[in-house]
Order: C-alpha cells, then sequence, then structure tokens
C-alpha cells in the first residue's frame, strides 16, 4: 500500500464499534462515513475468528486493510477471507487436553461445546456461532474455576508458551502475541502519520497506550478498565456515551483535533 496515510485507526469490535446487545453500529456512522472521505485506514481489531471479521470488514468497507484477529494472535491479509493453515490452533488444544483434569475441567472453550453451546455462550447466531469455532490460533473461553485453580492453571499453561489474555466476556488462550504485536508490524509496513486506537476490555490496554491517542469506550457491562499510561497527559481518552455511540463521539472529535475533519456531517 503506498498511499499517503494521514490516520489509521485500530477498534476492538464487540462493545466497542459493535453493539453490545445488538450487535450494530448504526450509531457510528457519521463517524465512519467521514473516514471515508480521508485517506484513512481502519484496521478491524478483535478476538474474532477470520471467518467472522472478514465479512464484518467487507459490509463497513474496509476489506483492502488487514484486520488483526483472534485478540491479537494472527492477522488476517487484506481481501482475504480465511486464513488456511490452523496449525497453531491444533497445537494450543494438543497442550490445554494434556493438562492435569482438575486444572483442565473449569476451562469451557469454545472447542469444548457444539455450536448450540458457543450459542448460549456468547448470544451468537447459530450461523455466526459456528463461524467462531473456526478458529487458526487461539481459543477463548470461560473459567468456572477459584481464582487459586485459575492462578495454577495459567502458570501450567506458560510452561507451554500458552499466554491468556482477559478480555470483556472471554479468557483467551493463545501462543504469545497479542493486539499491539500484529499493531507495531501493520504500523511499520503503512507509516500513517497519526494512529487512534478504540477498546473497552483489559485485552485492549496495550493497544489503546501504544497508539498516538487511545480511546476507552464506556462499556456498562463490565467494569471500567484502570487507569492507562498516557491518561494524565490527555493521550488516553474515555468516553461517556457506550459502545458505538462512544465510538463515534471520539472519533468525529479527535478528527477536529488533528485537523482531519473530512466530510462531517452529523
Amino acid at each position: 500500500m503506498t498511499e499517503d496515510l494521514g490516520l489509521m485507526i485500530f477498534t476492538d469490535l464487540d462493545g466497542t464499534l459493535i453493539d453490545h446487545e445488538t450487535y450494530r453500529w448504526d450509531a457510528a456512522k457519521p463517524a465512519l462515513k467521514a473516514l471515508q472521505s480521508l485517506p484513512t485506514a481502519v484496521i478491524l481489531t478483535s478476538s474474532k475468528t477470520a471467518l467472522e471479521i472478514s465479512g464484518l470488514r467487507a459490509n463497513l468497507g474496509f476489506e483492502k486493510w488487514p484486520a488483526i484477529v483472534e485478540n491479537g494472535a494472527g492477522i488476517l491479509p487484506p481481501f482475504a477471507d480465511d486464513i488456511p493453515d490452523r496449525s497453531h490452533y491444533v497445537m494450543l488444544r494438543a497442550a490445554l487436553d494434556a493438562l492435569p483434569k482438575g486444572l483442565r475441567q473449569p476451562f469451557k472453550g469454545f472447542g469444548d461445546v457444539s455450536a448450540a453451546g458457543v450459542v448460549e455462550m456468547t448470544g451468537l447466531s447459530p450461523d455466526a456461532a459456528t463461524l467462531a469455532q473456526q478458529r487458526g490460533f487461539s481459543e477463548p473461553g470461560l473459567w468456572l474455576g477459584s481464582d487459586a485453580q485459575k492462578s495454577e492453571f495459567l502458570v501450567a499453561l506458560q510452561s507451554q508458551g500458552i499466554t491468556a489474555q482477559q478480555g470483556g466476556r472471554f479468557l483467551t488462550l493463545s501462543f504469545g502475541r497479542n493486539k499491539a504485536d500484529c499493531m507495531t508490524e501493520i504500523i511499520a509496513q503503512h507509516h500513517p502519520r497519526h494512529t487512534i486506537a478504540l477498546g473497552d476490555a483489559p485485552n485492549d490496554v496495550l493497544m489503546l497506550e501504544h497508539a498516538e491517542f487511545g480511546v476507552v469506550v464506556a462499556n456498562p457491562h463490565r467494569p471500567a478498565l484502570g487507569p492507562l499510561i498516557g491518561e494524565d497527559s490527555g493521550r488516553i481518552l474515555r468516553t461517556e456515551l457506550a459502545g458505538p455511540a462512544g465510538w463515534n463521539r471520539a472519533v468525529l472529535d479527535l478528527l477536529n483535533r488533528l485537523d482531519l475533519q473530512g466530510n462531517i456531517k452529523e
């Protein structure tokens, strides 16, 4: 990509650009429309799989840009709709299933249940739940045990090179890469003049702190994030509005702040 990029936006999806309950982004349409008139890249950054995110990326008109999938465990190239090699996921599941039963049992991963089970865990439609199970790099799940068991579980996995990130709903296991790692790689490739990151959960913190401006989008469905690096200086911002409405307001405000207004009409 050789075009001169004024801005690159990295955005979480569920609870940020997409409403936590309805899975819609209507409230963000004014800002999305403004971005269409600017030399701007929008990088969808999510715990979703490649199959889940590719259709959404196309619907939003961002398919010419890479997407960060599975909590930063992998990158979906531009225009691609899937990741062909799922060997990382096979190795992760094997390590997980090799744990002692007392440690393994409290973790209920997407691979441990049917598509109907994923529907129950997530609220997704049956078709969307099937896509969510087509994983290439990571395993999200619910922790159903005690905090003491969880600590022992995580230590055991670390010995296998597996790390965990806590999102808004799920504990996601992977072989160490996170959203900020992928973000660094994409920035180095495209050299945008400005960067903004938006998110709402603990697994977004490194990404938010790595951007020129980070935006913590309000999410009344989970505890608020604690103070972040750069918040005292105004580099990290917080929205009052939740989800896509907060996303919309923050992006429009930052376009003004950076003098990148474009075609802003609310």
